[in-house]
C-alpha cells in the first residue's frame, strides 16, 4: 500500500525497481544478513510489539524501556575494566560546553569565515595535544585509536615504501583488526614480536633479529592495552626502528604521560593515542577520539593523514585568524589520492578534549595519572594478599594490569557480575596468548580506596575467607 509521506512506496514502483536490478523480493537484499536477527513478525511479538497498527507514544516509550530494563547497568566505581577504554571523572563544565548549540556537530569547517570559533577550538586543541605528547604536529582528529592506526602504518608504508611493519604480541586484538582492514589492500605483512613472558616488556632479541633493512616501521603500545604494562625498553625499540631506516610509531594513554616519558621524548616518528580518557565518557564504544601526531618533516607531514588547523591572518592582515591548511592533502581535493579517506572526524570529541584538558590543567592532570597509578598498585597489591598472582608481569604498569586467578576467570566474573561488580575482561576469549585464568583489571581515579576495599571484599566471600 502506498503510504502519502514515504516516496516510491506503492507496490508498482517497488516492483518496477526491483525489477530493474534483478532482484523478486525486496528481502533477497538482506541476505547477508543472518536470519537469526533479521527483524521478522516473531521478533515483533516476542517484544509485545505485533500489534498490527501504529503505536502512540506511550506505547513505544513503554516498550523501549522494557528492554532497556534487561540491561545491565554498573556505577562507573563499580566498572574494574579497561583495555582502550577507562572510566574516569567528567567535570559538569566539560558536557555543558559540549552541549552548546553552535557546537553540537562534527562537521567540517570549510567555510571559515562563518567557523571562526570552531576552528580556533580545533586549533588549541592541536596545540594542547603537541604539549602533551611533545610531538610538533597534531591533525585536528581521527576516528579513534584503531583508526589512527591504520592510517599510522599507511603512512609509514607511503614514506618508504617498505611492506612489513612490526608489531608486538600483546597489541589489542580490535586495534590489530581494523589496521588489517587497511592494510591487507595494500599487502603490508604485519609481524609480531614477543614480549617477555616475566616481564611483560618487549624481547629485543626477537625484535632484533625480526628487524631488516625491508622493515616500514615497529610499533609500541605504551602501555601496553592489554596488558598494562609500560615498556622501560621503548627507547631502544625506537633506537632499533631507525637504525633499519624505518619509522618508530607509538600508541599511547595521553593520561599516562603526565608521569611516564613522552613519545617526543622517546624520539618516535609517529604517536597515535586513544582520546577517550579525556573527556569522553564510555559511550557504547564511541564515539571516540583517535590522536595523530608526527615530528616536524616536511615529507611527514605532506603524507599525515586528517585535517590540520592553522593560524593565519583576515586578508587586510589586521587580525587573527583560522582555517585549515594543506588541504591539497585531502580527499575532497585529492580524491583517490589523498593521504586519508577520513574527511569530517571526531571534531565534537577533539572539541571535549580540549575543554577537559584546558579545565584541568597540568596539574590537574598530573593528579589525575598519579591517582590512577597509586590505585592500580594499592589493588595488585590488595588481590596477591588474596592468593592471586597479581600483577601477572612484573614490569612497571599503569591503571590495567593482568591478574591470574587460578581458575577460570569469567565464571569468577560472572559471580562477581551477580555482586553488582563488573571484574575485568577475560583474555582469553580475545587474545590467543592468555590463560583461561586470566583476566585484564582496571583502576582509574574515579575507584576509591573503599570501592577498591568492597570489590576485595566480594572476593574473600566468594572465596570463603
Amino acid at each position: 500500500m502506498e503510504h502519502k509521506w514515504i516516496p516510491n512506496s506503492s507496490n508498482e514502483i517497488k516492483k518496477s525497481m526491483l525489477d530493474y536490478i534483478g532482484v523478486k523480493d525486496v528481502l533477497e537484499l538482506y541476505n547477508d544478513i543472518p536470519k537469526e536477527i533479521l527483524i521478522n513478525e516473531k521478533i515483533w511479538d516476542n517484544l509485545g510489539i505485533g500489534k498490527k497498527r501504529p503505536l502512540d507514544e506511550i506505547e513505544v516509550e513503554k516498550i523501549i524501556d522494557d528492554i532497556l530494563n534487561n540491561n545491565l547497568i554498573f556505577k562507573e566505581s563499580k566498572l574494574f575494566i579497561g583495555g582502550g577504554a577507562w572510566p574516569h571523572y567528567i567535570p559538569a563544565a566539560v558536557q555543558y560546553l559540549a552541549e552548546r548549540g553552535e557546537l553540537l556537530t562534527a562537521y567540517t569547517p570549510y567555510q571559515p569565515e562563518i567557523s571562526q570559533g570552531l576552528l580556533q577550538i580545533l586549533f588549541e586543541y592541536q596545540s594542547l595535544m603537541a604539549d602533551i605528547l611533545e610531538m610538533d604536529v597534531v591533525n585536528a582528529s581521527m576516528y579513534d585509536m584503531a583508526s589512527s592506526l591504520g592510517e599510522a602504518f599507511l603512512m609509514s608504508y607511503r614514506i618508504n615504501n617498505k611492506k612489513k611493519i612490526l608489531i608486538p604480541e600483546t597489541i589489542n586484538p580490535f586495534h590489530l583488526s581494523v589496521a588489517k582492514s587497511y592494510t591487507s589492500p595494500h599487502e603490508i605483512s604485519l609481524v609480531t614480536y614477543k614480549v617477555d613472558p616475566e616481564t611483560g616488556y618487549a624481547d629485543i632479541e626477537d625484535l632484533k633479529s625480526k628487524s631488516s633493512d625491508d622493515i616500514s616501521a615497529i610499533y609500541l603500545e605504551y602501555p601496553y592495552q592489554y596488558t598494562g604494562v609500560v615498556d622501560v625498553n621503548a627507547k631502544s625499540i625506537g633506537e632499533i626502528a631507525h637504525s633499519k631506516k624505518a619509522l618508530f610509531i607509538m600508541g599511547v594513554n595521553p593520561t599516562s604521560l603526565m608521569i611516564y616519558k613522552t613519545p617526543g621524548e622517546l624520539d618516535a616518528d609517529i604517536s597515535i593515542g586513544e582520546g577517550q580518557p579525556l573527556g569522553l565518557g564510555l559511550n557504547f564504544g564511541g564515539p571516540y577520539l583517535g590522536i595523530f601526531a608526527t615530528k616536524w618533516n616536511a615529507e611527514f607531514v605532506k603524507q599525515m593523514p586528517g585535517r590540520l588547523i592553522g593560524m593565519t591572518t583576515t586578508i587586510d592582515g589586521s587580525s587573527r585568524a583560522f582555517a585549515m591548511i594543506m588541504q591539497t592533502r585531502e580527499q575532497h581535493i585529492r580524491r583517490s589520492k589523498a593521504t586519508s579517506n577520513i574527511t569530517t572526524n571526531s571534531g565534537l570529541s577533539a572539541m571535549i578534549a580540549a575543554f577537559y584538558v584546558s579545565l584541568l590543567g597540568k596539574k590537574g592532570l598530573k593528579d589525575v595519572a598519579e591517582a590512577t597509578w597509586y590505585r592500580s598498585h594499592y589493588a595488585s597489591k590488595q588481590l596477591s594478599y588474596l592468593g592471586f598472582k597479581s600483577p601477572l608481569f612484573k614490569g612497571e604498569f599503569f591503571g590495567d594490569f593482568i591478574i591470574d586467578v587460578k581458575t577460570n576467570f569469567e565464571d569468577l566474573r560472572n559471580v562477581m557480575i551477580k555482586e553488582g561488580l563488573l571484574f575485568g575482561i577475560p583474555l582469553s576469549k580475545y587474545v590467543t596468548w592468555a590463560k583461561d585464568s586470566w583476566g585484564l583489571l582496571s583502576f582509574t581515579e574515579v575507584h576509591s580506596k573503599s570501592d577498591i576495599d568492597l570489590l576485595l571484599d566480594k572476593l574473600k566471600k566468594i572465596k570463603g575467607e
